[in-house]
């Protein structure tokens, strides 16, 4: 009886010993394994439970600070942002790799409190994750609105907006000019957003800012649009530390969720528009893209129909126009009157190929305009639209440039660090449009060449590039053709650090600025948009910072008011 006591013991602990034993050589094994596994090197200076956000925060803007870290840690490294480990790649060879070999592997974008109330819970095709319908709403939107046909039919489009916008000038000028004075301010960089915008919402809904809205109905929702443009790019800390976010430190989660209330009545609005417009059999060859979409989509496990159209709707009309466009013009105007010799050399370029005796640019004549190309990929080269990527996610694990990354790390890319790789670009600090016609010739700006990627590449890439390059190229082009720009700046200030924060325009009446104006209020006409619609650049003096602000992690751009320069702005019209 002993003996059988004996051995049934020594069963029953061999029983339960064994799978203790081999559960405990499974987790030292793999955990040696993941020992094994070289990871990149995490940057110093990383604080406990924040990681390294207040490096962020600091004095620098974020893409200078990360790219500083770069220069001591190397091309490719990591931060911790509270509970998440990103990875920043600042070299284009390890950005290649991560946009080519490991695509899939980063092709999700991390769910932000930004995305959850702007993109209707990530149903914008921007913030929406990798799967099924980003692909679906990614194709709408691609061949809709952004395939090359389409883009040829819109074009009479672009061309009248340009055109109002410019007759928007001579009409401010004409209202706040004196008998004493005959310039008046104008806020360029709300000029640029609004031509943009008017072009994106003719074609998106058919409508103009501010439309059907009067008085302090604009007003708000202009304050609706710069809140959301502010708020949109914000990085809160508790997306880096989501157990906080019941706190709402600083109040923004709640500021995003009353301008989302108040742009998603606006997009409402339009919807019910389109669709009593549809009951009506008032639909046509020309319907704009949210009719469009009507007909198109159905509801989906993730989003109803309705939501979908007005997420897709609203980032095609708003976060277009913020992004790149308005930006970059802003850059390049800026770029061109603190380089004299380039801004002759496009005038030169549009007198060659648009002849002396006509005045306004057609997209026609834009893809003649070698040097003024060059111009644009020079500003995006120096001064992307965002200077850090947006935040990807990896959704397995994967290898870069040697390194084991796990799933769950977000990637950053620092294009300008990028962008400005002493080992690629000769002077990369220095503004240089010509290197893009000689040694630069066949790099171009739509993902392919890595050593420029403004609009990033791969599968998340920006699908509106040919169309935002076409509203650069022909606004600029009838911006520089149709007015004499001279800067002015203080005594010992240097003119390559002067930013153009506002324009003094001086418009002077010839026979050409009569036929010209008159011919642009005839097709305004012509296409059933009411002048008064129009609405005035402000006057207000504005500043704005470039990359993310000291407070908060912000996609913008804009460029930075360190010495506000005072331009003239006057009409050079050619013989009409």
């Amino acid at each position: 009886m002993d003996y059988f006591h004996s051995v049934t013991a020594t069963s029953t602990v061999a029983i339960i010993a064994f799978p203790l034993l081999f559960l405990f050589s499974f987790l030292w094994i793999s955990r040696r394994n993941t020992h094994l596994k070289k990871t990149a090197p995490e940057a110093g200076g990383a604080w406990p439970i924040i990681g390294h956000l207040r490096i962020l925060g600091g004095p620098q803007p974020p893409h200078i600070s990360l790219g500083n870290l770069a220069d001591k840690y190397g091309r490719i490294f990591t931060i911790k942002l509270g509970v998440h480990r990103a990875l920043v790649v600042s070299n284009w060879e390890i950005a290649k790799e991560c946009l080519t070999i490991n695509d899939k592997a980063f092709a999700t974008r991390p769910n932000l409190t930004s995305s959850e109330h702007f993109g209707y819970n990530c149903a914008m095709i921007g913030f929406a994750p990798y799967g099924p319908y980003w692909r679906q709403v990614r194709k709408f939107s691609t061949i809709e609105l952004l395939s090359n046909h389409r883009l040829e039919l819109l074009k009479h489009v672009r061309e009248l907006e340009v055109k109002t916008s410019l007759q928007q000038l001579y009409q401010l000028w004409n209202k706040k000019k004196s008998s004493t004075c005959d310039k008046v301010l104008v806020d360029m960089k709300r000029w640029f957003r609004d031509v943009t915008l008017n072009i994106i919402l003719r074609i998106v809904v058919g409508k103009r800012i501010p439309n059907s809205y009067e008085g302090d109905e604009t007003v708000k929702w202009k304050k609706s649009l710069d809140d959301f443009f502010e708020l949109s790019g914000k990085f809160l800390i508790s997306d880096a530390l989501p157990y906080l976010r019941w706190l709402d430190i600083g109040g923004d989660e709640k500021s995003m969720k009353k301008v989302a209330k108040d742009l998603d009545q606006v997009a409402e609005e339009w919807l019910r528009e389109h669709k009593e417009k549809r009951a009506e059999n008032e639909a046509n060859s020309e319907e704009d893209f949210m009719g469009l979409l009507l007909s198109i989509l159905s509801d989906t496990e993730e989003h109803d129909a309705d939501t979908i159209n007005k997420a897709t709707s609203l980032v095609q009309s708003y976060l277009s126009a913020e992004d790149t466009s308005a930006i970059t013009m802003t850059w390049a105007l800026s770029l061109l009157l603190n380089n004299r010799d380039a801004l002759n050399k496009v005038k030169q370029e549009l007198d060659m190929h648009v002849g002396k005796d006509r005045l306004l640019v057609t997209e026609t004549d834009t893809k003649n305009l070698v040097y003024l190309q060059s111009v644009i990929k020079e500003t995006l080269r120096i001064y992307p639209a965002a200077p850090l990527s947006v935040i990807y996610e990896a959704i397995e694990d994967c290898s870069v440039s040697g390194y084991h990354v796990s799933a769950g790390t977000w990637l950053l890319l620092n294009l300008q660090k990028i962008q400005r790789d002493p080992q690629i670009w000769e002077d990369p600090s220095e503004f240089r449009p010509e290197r893009f016609m000689t040694t630069h010739k066949d790099i171009d700006v739509k993902g392919h060449d890595f050593e420029l990627i403004p609009f990033s590449s791969g599968r998340r890439m920006c699908p509106g590039i040919s169309f935002a390059l076409k509203i650069l190229e022909l606004t600029l082009a009838n911006d520089t053709r149709t007015n004499t720009l001279s800067s002015k700046r203080r005594k010992g200030l240097l003119a390559t650090r002067c930013i153009v924060l506002k324009y003094v325009i001086a418009i002077v009446l010839k026979l050409g600025v009569h036929r010209a104006l008159v011919g642009a209020e005839r097709s305004e006409k012509q296409a059933k948009v009411d002048p008064k619609e129009l609405f005035s650049a402000s006057t207000r003096p504005e500043h704005f910072h470039i990359g993310w602000p000291h407070t908060h992690v912000s996609h913008t751009g804009w460029p930075h008011a360190h010495v506000p320069a005072r331009v003239d702005f006057a009409p050079c019209f050619p013989n009409t």
